[in-house]
């Protein structure tokens, strides 16, 4: 069989691939809170989440593809080494989503997967073949290509922080005079704001798949421009349904109670402010983290209540996973393709 119908066949499973332990990673993000103040069981959480998540994909747009599938330019290289390059870096994201879920260390999919690409497509063709925006930031004050995903990914997490940090601020002064009866209502009232979550995860993450997979069938000659297909949105969506089904539960225990520990106002709290945060990005073509997200939102509402209560060293932790996971998927993206070249003789 040719050689670059093999490669993309394979790129485009390993993309799915990618989508589904991106979805298995970020399951955590998603029903931590919920389980954590007990607004649902386990078997509700996956009924209300897997729908929702399905349904992100297919109704959220593809803003965040196609900022996604532009960050790298691989058009002038030869297809197979093309699709070589994409493969190696789907497979250095895909092992650092593995070994942070080992762990129980919550940490962004969006993040390796960046690094895995760049790392890669630094090596394969150099570092011309990044779109980096740099130069478009500083003269015409343009968000394009790496220079808008690392601000996506940076920014994002601090707006979770000061967002969980006046949102409880509002809601406390609301509640003041509530009853603890009141708990009954905010835990019904996760059901819509959990949902709303599920939804921007979908509608956010599985872009990011999509992209790429846009990119692969591009890269292999199947379509000419780059417009996402139907098929490719329905793929991208079942593959990350799948994996928040499949649950990477050893994360939920991080999020839920090792940072604060969180009751149903808490809950309520982050689920709306990360809803919105990463719906916003969404819509304005942002790929951003929803780890981390979630993960500072719960800081934010801990700092704004009890300051001394939250589990700074813990927080500490998921910064330093933050700041290493690029570099380290960047490398693991590199080696993937050193190994790789040797097998199929690409270069």
């Amino acid at each position: 069989m040719d050689t670059l119908i093999v490669l993309t066949v394979l790129a485009v499973a390993i993309v799915l691939l990618f989508d589904y332990t991106n979805g298995f990673h970020d399951a955590a993000n998603i029903v931590a809170t919920v389980i954590a103040s007990r607004a649902m069981t386990p078997a509700q959480a996956v009924v209300v989440v897997g729908t929702f998540e399905f349904l992100g994909p297919l109704l959220g747009g593809t803003a965040v593809a196609n900022t996604i599938g532009k960050f790298v330019d691989l058009g002038d290289l030869p297809p197979t080494l093309a699709l070589g390059t994409l493969v190696a870096g789907l497979l250095g994201a895909i092992l650092w989503n593995f070994l942070t879920w080992w762990k129980g260390i919550p940490s962004s999919s969006s993040h390796a997967l960046v690094g895995g690409l760049v790392g890669a497509v630094v090596v394969a063709a150099g570092a011309d073949h990044v779109v980096w925006g740099f130069g478009q930031l500083f003269t015409a004050f343009k968000f394009v290509g790496v220079t808008k995903v690392l601000l996506a990914l940076v920014l994002s997490p601090l707006i979770g922080f000061w967002c969980g940090f006046a949102i409880h601020r509002l809601v406390h002064a609301l509640l003041r005079a509530a009853k603890p009866s009141a708990n009954h209502q905010l835990r019904h009232a996760q059901f819509l704001t959990s949902a709303g979550l599920a939804f921007s995860h979908g509608a956010n993450d599985a872009q990011k798949s999509m992209g790429i997979l846009t990119l692969v069938l591009m890269l292999g000659g199947f379509q000419t421009s780059f417009e996402v297909p139907f098929w490719v949105m329905l793929a991208c969506s079942i593959a990350l349904t799948l994996g928040i089904l499949s649950g990477g539960w050893r994360i939920v225990r991080t999020l839920g109670f090792a940072i604060y520990r969180v009751r149903p106002v808490h809950a309520l709290e982050s689920q709306l402010t990360s809803a919105g945060i990463i719906l916003g990005a969404s819509l304005l073509g942002a790929p951003v983290s929803t780890t981390h997200v979630v993960a500072t939102s719960i800081m934010g509402i801990g700092a704004s209540e009890r300051p001394r209560a939250v589990r700074w060293a813990k927080a500490q932790e998921i910064a330093k996973t933050w700041v290493y996971t690029i570099p380290g998927s960047a490398l693991m993206g590199a080696v993937l393709f050193a190994l790789q070249r040797g097998f199929f003789g690409l270069g």
